[in-house]
């Protein structure tokens, strides 16, 4: 079958795209499909119209990959495609949207508070920044509300280190959340057909966190999996893809502390395939190779109708 690959795109995750995007055609190819790698520019329509193309796989992450603007395309050409729909895409892809879900079902995640450029320029929101901080609670970790991969992010420990940390992540999307920092065990959970694949858990070698460097650069951090004593975030993570609608495929960063329940950081809807990801790594665990969760994510794309 002739098998589009979308990867690399215009976000700041271009590059662990594309790299996902490469493993992801040499595993196609191996099983015997004809892939076509091909990038998010403004040849894409025609590329697709054009290709005859029995399915797409999504390989691409961020913005035009993760928030449904590219799932839109991929319907509107009558293409097959991998992963969640446009709606679940929309909801999970934005963690503010995601959160907010979160907490009316009763979820658990940290707590948190938005913080929007145009209020801070336009409304005066700088002086109820000590709101935000009170109502969160210190330390707190300032992220953009769109994109992955630890971009943007940044730990706060008092109120004098918010409005650098604000300034830093609205570099990277004009919406961003303080969420309470949560000490505990950095785990990830990836869900495939609505069953949770064996824990993975992150230990980062450096003292900056499970950061950017961290998650791509190999050796950068220990891998755990299966992670023990996961049972209770391996439910809550399918219960939080059911809740957004993309239990197809998917992977849910948690934190658990030392005591009480593990939180639920966010939600991702086309997870990183590089050689570092944690999702290959979960289905390894599970006992399929890489190659059999290419096949059954276009398997299931390919079974699946589009609306």
């Amino acid at each position: 079958m002739h098998v589009a690959v979308l990867a690399g795109g215009r976000s700041l995750e271009r590059g662990v795209s594309r790299r996902s995007g490469a493993r992801v055609e040499l595993a196609l190819t191996r099983l015997g499909h004809e892939p076509t790698m091909l990038d998010a520019d403004a040849s894409l329509g025609a590329r697709l119209a054009d290709g005859g193309f029995g399915c797409a796989f999504v390989a691409l992450h961020g913005r035009g990959g993760e928030d449904g603007l590219v799932q839109e395309l991929l319907e509107l050409a009558g293409v097959p495609y991998t992963g969640a729909r446009p709606a679940a895409c929309a909801r999970a892809s934005d963690k503010i949207v995601a959160k907010r879900l979160l907490v009316d079902a009763g979820l658990p995640t940290p707590p948190f508070e938005p913080v929007a450029s145009a209020a801070l320029r336009e409304l005066g929101a700088d002086a109820l920044l000590d709101q935000v901080a009170e109502r969160v609670g210190l330390p707190l970790v300032v992220k953009p509300a769109r994109g992955g991969s630890a971009l943007g992010v940044r730990r706060v420990d008092d109120l004098g280190g918010l409005p650098a940390a604000l300034l830093s992540a609205l570099a990277y999307d004009d919406r961003v959340l303080c969420e309470r920092f949560v000490d505990g065990r950095e785990l990830a959970v990836t869900v495939l057909d609505g069953v949770a694949l064996p824990c993975v858990e992150a230990i980062p070698l450096t003292d900056h966190g499970y950061d950017f460097e961290a998650r791509y650069t190999p050796g950068a951090t220990e891998f755990v999996t299966p992670a023990e004593g996961c049972e209770e975030a391996a439910a809550v993570a399918v219960r939080a893809c059911e809740l957004l609608g993309c239990a197809d495929f998917a992977r849910v960063d948690l934190i658990a502390p030392a005591d009480g329940p593990p939180q639920i950081l966010e939600l991702n809807v086309v997870p990183g395939l590089t050689e570092t990801s944690l999702a290959p790594l979960a289905a390894q665990a599970a006992g399929m190779t890489f190659e059999e969760l290419v096949g059954r994510l276009v398997d299931a794309a390919v079974g699946a109708r589009v609306p």
